[in-house]
C-alpha cells in the first residue's frame, strides 16, 4: 500500500505542478503579449487549445489520483474532523474552482478568436486567468501545508 500511495502522490504532484505552472505562464507570459497585440492569431488559439487540453486531462487525473489517496489514507471523520482532512476538502474545492475559471477563460478567449481579434479576447480572458493563478498558488500554498502536517 505505502508504494501505491507514493505513486499516487508522484503522479498527482507531477500534474499539479504542470496545471498550475501552465496557468500561471499563460497569466503572466501569453495572456500580456496578446493584450499588445504581438502575438498572431492562430498561435494564441493554438496555446489556448493546449491550455484548455491539458487542464481537463489535469483535472481528471488530480481528481482520480487524489480520491485515491484519500481513500488510502483517509476516513469520513479525519476527512471532515481535522486539520488536514479541512485541508484536503478545501484543496478538492479549489481544484473544482481553478478549473471552471480555465474554463470560463479559454472560452471568452476562443470566441474572439474566431472573430479574427487577439487584444480583445486576452482582454475578455484575462480575469479568469488571473483568477486561476490566484487560486493555484493558493493550492501551492496549502500543499505545501499538507507536506508538514502530522497524520495524527
Amino acid at each position: 500500500m505505502a508504494i501505491d500511495v507514493t505513486i499516487g502522490f508522484v503522479i498527482h504532484m507531477l500534474f499539479a505542478a504542470i496545471w498550475t505552472g501552465a496557468i500561471i505562464f499563460m497569466t503572466y507570459g501569453v495572456i500580456p503579449v496578446a493584450r499588445a497585440g504581438n502575438i498572431d492569431i492562430d498561435p494564441f488559439a493554438d496555446i489556448t487549445s493546449r491550455l484548455l487540453t491539458l487542464s481537463r486531462l489535469s483535472a481528471l487525473v488530480l481528481f482520480l489520483t487524489g480520491g485515491h489517496i484519500a481513500a488510502q489514507l483517509y476516513t469520513v471523520e479525519t476527512l471532515t474532523g481535522s486539520t488536514r482532512g479541512h485541508l484536503v476538502l478545501g484543496m478538492l474545492a479549489l481544484w473544482f474552482v481553478m478549473a471552471g475559471l480555465v474554463e470560463v477563460g479559454t472560452k471568452k478567449i476562443s470566441a474572439g478568436l474566431r472573430e479574427r481579434k487577439v487584444r480583445t479576447p486576452a482582454e475578455k480572458g484575462r480575469p479568469f486567468f488571473l483568477g486561476a493563478s490566484v487560486v493555484a498558488l493558493g493550492l501551492l500554498l496549502i500543499a505545501g501545508l499538507l507536506i508538514g502536517l502530522p497524520y495524527a
